[in-house]
C-alpha cells in the first residue's frame, strides 16, 4: 500500500486522471468482483486527492499580469481565485 501511495505522489495530475477515469469505468462496468472493487476505490479515493492536491497548487501559482494607467505591465499580483 506504501508503494502505491509512493507511486500516486509522483504521478503528473495528467497520469494520474487518467488512471481515475480508468477506474472510474471498471466500477461503472460492473464486471468487477467485490474484493478488486473496493481496492480499486481505494487507489481512486488516493488519485482524486492527489490530482485535488496538484490543481490546488497550481491555482496557488497562478498570478494575474497587473497593469499601469497607459497599459504597459506593472508587475503581478496573486489571482482572486473568488
Amino acid at each position: 500500500m506504501a508503494n502505491e501511495r509512493t507511486a500516486i505522489t509522483a504521478m503528473s495530475f495528467e497520469t494520474a486522471l487518467a488512471e481515475l477515469e480508468d477506474i472510474v469505468e471498471k466500477l461503472e462496468s460492473g464486471k468487477v468482483d467485490l474484493e478488486s472493487s473496493i481496492a480499486i476505490y481505494e487507489r481512486g479515493e488516493a488519485l482524486k486527492k492527489h490530482c485535488e492536491k496538484l490543481l490546488k497548487d497550481a491555482e496557488a501559482r497562478i498570478e494575474k499580469i497587473t497593469l499601469k494607467a497607459d497599459g504597459t505591465p506593472a508587475g503581478t499580483e496573486p489571482l482572486d481565485p473568488g
